[in-house]
Parts: structure tokens; sequence; C-alpha cells
């Protein structure tokens, strides 16, 4: 299924906005988008770890893979400043003009902004039938086009991206079969490369019909959080998470969309997100890659510093400009 359905704040459709942080919800309201004066002001951004923290932690987690406590694992930094004034709505635009996120959307939840790019579908329900896109493996675009289509011909045969995002695949499946209709499981795509504006990402799609009487709140007991941000154990995995990210993901990796009133939603996942508290001027954001036997610590931190990238730009920063411990 493409990852088309835009959840913009200009074409809403009908329906309750939520938020899920921990499994809680929060309602949350859209934010105008032509409120554009004011100037934004980043401040300092700091990196919570340096990148030899980050390093000798991916080594301690690939020692709990290769003890057999874990396959996988989603591993997580943030990205923060503490004397940040942002226009929410200056950079929301910049963000979406540079990635053109399917579920891209500009919130706000008490003193949170909530400044979204995410390309990743969690869950739709349409009548009895759930489905989920959990997505795994990430590549650069390129502008010159030869060049762009060998990228992602790659990121498709790659056979450690295809190991991340099986394993996710296999979680999203365990979880929706918690809910599914006996022997209704099934994958409708395998290593489907999607291609948005900034990246290439791989993406596998599984979905099920539902058992009779499920409610909103068993599916979302059964499948949250999300399998592409958690691992394989899921409960061990975030255990693990907890123990080695050194900060809360708070809003970061919950799910975010519609609720219609005849019952059916569309969920995505809150990543490429910058989270914006105006009443103590602080932004954070997280970036984070897959952990599994096979993956190489430096190419992992390339990948986080890759997905930041784009939101560095909305911001009007660079990695150059980014503090990390010890410095």
């Amino acid at each position: 299924m493409p990852l088309t359905n835009h959840l913009k704040s200009e074409t809403q459709k009908p329906g309750l906005l939520v938020l899920f942080e921990d499994g809680k919800q929060i309602k949350t309201e859209p934010v105008s988008l032509e409120n554009t004066d004011g100037t934004t002001k980043i401040g300092t951004i700091h990196c919570r770890l340096s990148k030899q923290t980050y390093i000798e932690n991916v080594h301690k987690l690939l020692a709990h893979i290769k003890r057999g406590d874990i396959y996988e694992i989603n591993y997580c930094i943030e990205f923060f400043s503490d004397d940040a004034i942002l226009n929410p709505q200056q950079v929301f635009k910049k963000l979406n003009s540079l990635t053109e996120a399917p579920f891209a959307q500009l919130l706000k939840a008490g003193d949170n902004y909530i400044i979204c790019a995410s390309p990743e579908r969690f869950l739709q329900k349409k009548g009895d039938i759930l489905i989920s896109q959990p997505m795994k493996g990430t590549a650069r675009r390129s502008a010159d086009a030869a060049e762009d289509l060998k990228i992602k011909a790659t990121l498709k045969n790659n056979l450690k991206e295809q190991t991340e995002n099986v394993m996710a695949l296999d979680v999203a499946r365990n979880d929706l079969s918690q809910v599914a209709q006996k022997g209704s499981v099934v994958v409708d795509e395998l290593f489907g490369v999607h291609t948005f504006k900034n990246v290439h990402q791989m993406v596998s799609t599984v979905s099920c019909k539902l058992k009779e009487d499920t409610g909103f709140d068993d599916i979302l007991k059964a499948t949250f959080p999300a399998a592409s941000m958690t691992g394989a154990p899921k409960i061990k995995a975030i255990e693990l998470i907890k123990k080695y990210e050194l900060s809360p993901r708070s809003i970061y990796s919950g799910a975010l969309g519609f609720i219609e009133a005849n019952g059916d939603f569309d969920l995505c996942v809150v990543i490429r997100t910058i989270i914006y508290n105006e009443k103590l001027n602080r932004l954070s954001f997280h970036v984070g890659s897959a952990i599994t036997a096979q993956c190489d610590p430096e190419e992992e931190w390339k990948e986080c510093l890759l997905k930041a990238e784009t939101i560095f730009t909305s911001l009007g920063v660079s990695i150059n400009d980014v503090v990390f411990p010890g410095q």
C-alpha cells in the first residue's frame, strides 16, 4: 500500500485527532499554518551522548544479541536545545517542503508543539481489516537520476537491511495475530522500497482480518509501541531501550492520527519529529536505527546523522553546530 495519506492541517478529514505516548491517549489540536510571524532562534543544540559513548553502547547491545537476549533493537539518541525560540509554523513548512512526508502534521498538546514529518504508518483500520507497515532500512537520495536508482536497488537487495526489516515485520505479525481471525495474517508486501523526497525507505506491509468485537483499546494493547521502534523479542528490547538510552522518548516513537466516528483510524509512528515546548523554550528530537548482529556501529551512527540531517536543515543549523558531550 503506497504511503500517500497526508494528514496535513489544511486538508484534515473529520475525526478525533489523538496522540499516544506510552499507550496513553492525549487529545491534540491542529495549529493554523497562517501565523508565520516571529523569528526562530535555535540557541545551542546538544547531542545527548558522544559518538564514542554511542558506539560503546551499541557494542553492549551487540553483546546482548550474541547472548541471545534479543535479535534486534531500535536504539535512539536525542538532540535538544534548552534556549530555543521557534515559530512552529515556519519550521513545519520548511521541514515539510524538505520531506513531503505522508504523515506531516503540525499539532499542539498542552505547551508542546509537535512538528511531525513522519513517513511511517503504524496502523490503519478500515472496516474489519487492520494493516501495519513497519519501516526499516534507510538510504540517501541523489540528485543524479541514474545514481538514485542505483542507491534504491542497493537498498532493496541489502541483506543487512532486509534482516532488520523482516525482524520488525515478524514482531508486527505477532502483534496483529493477537487480534486477528485465525489464519488471516498475511504479508502483503515484503521489502518494498518507497521513495520520499529526501530518502529511500524499506517498507513491508502486513494485514489481518480482525476478530469480532475487537475494540480500539484491544488493538492498541496488542500492538503498541510500534514494532519498528522496539525490537525482538519486544518486551526484552523495551527493557534494554530504557537501560541504554540516556533520555526518555516521551512523545517520540508514540503514535499519532485520526479516529473516525465509525471506528476506522489511521495512525503514524512519531518519528522525524520535533517537539517544541514554548513554555520552557526547549526543543527536542530523536533519531535511531536498528541494531542487529550484522550491524557496524560506525555505520549506525552515520544512519542516525542522515536521519537528523533534514531536521537540522529545517532549523537552519548543521551537524557542525551541534555540541557533543566533552566538547
